[in-house]
């Protein structure tokens, strides 16, 4: 791929997947250039002339963030098991996201919510885009489980998605906060147990 006519002597996602560990583990404002270009390994010149400004290459971040969780997501909610485990194999998802090795960072797109979305447009798309997908989803998925009469509670489909999804992400926020694992199981068990 090329630019300005010369050769591209890195690739794309590469340099965004690094940006992506700068920027989560210092946030927007507190990502320097320097972060950047240390993280990446590009000079500032090559940084800013592939990928724009700073807040052109965290759009980017963000969308990538974004497309990758989604397709896990929606991979897991889609699977051919029973829809309870389903629904509990995303609660463990996301209890397995926050409680790995790279440590407490977090949802990178909760955090960018929590910095950013009231005074950044572009984080409160992107943040959107993603819950709404993913409200989609769960809506679609309650229904069927409500048709198949997996889910008895007799609580409308949409009712249940925004109570599973409020448990979802309370649970991630909750998770990065306090790395207290029998708090996570007891949140999984407790949103289950509240659909069913």
């Amino acid at each position: 791929m090329t630019r300005g006519g010369r050769p591209r002597e890195f690739k794309d996602t590469a340099v965004i997947d690094a940006a992506m560990d700068a920027f989560w583990l210092n946030g927007y404002e507190g990502c320097s250039t320097e972060d950047l270009c240390k993280q990446t390994g590009l000079g500032k010149g090559s940084l800013y002339n592939a990928f724009g400004s700073k807040h052109d290459l965290y759009e980017k971040v963000l969308q990538r963030y974004h497309e990758e969780g989604i397709r896990e997501q929606s991979e897991i909610l889609q699977s051919s098991l029973p829809l309870k485990d389903r629904l509990r194999g995303l609660l463990e998802w996301g209890v397995q996201e926050d409680f790995s090795e790279s440590g407490r960072r977090g949802c990178l797109l909760i955090n960018a919510a929590m910095e950013r979305a009231r005074v950044d447009p572009m984080v409160e798309q992107v943040v959107t885009r993603h819950i709404g997908l993913l409200e989609d989803a769960l809506c679609d998925l309650m229904e069927q489980g409500v048709q198949t009469g997996e889910i008895t509670s007799g609580r409308p489909a949409k009712e249940l998605a925004s109570l599973f999804l409020s448990s979802y992400y309370g649970l991630r926020v909750l998770n990065s906060s306090s790395q207290n694992r029998d708090l996570a199981k007891s949140i999984v068990e407790g949103t289950l147990a509240a659909i069913y």
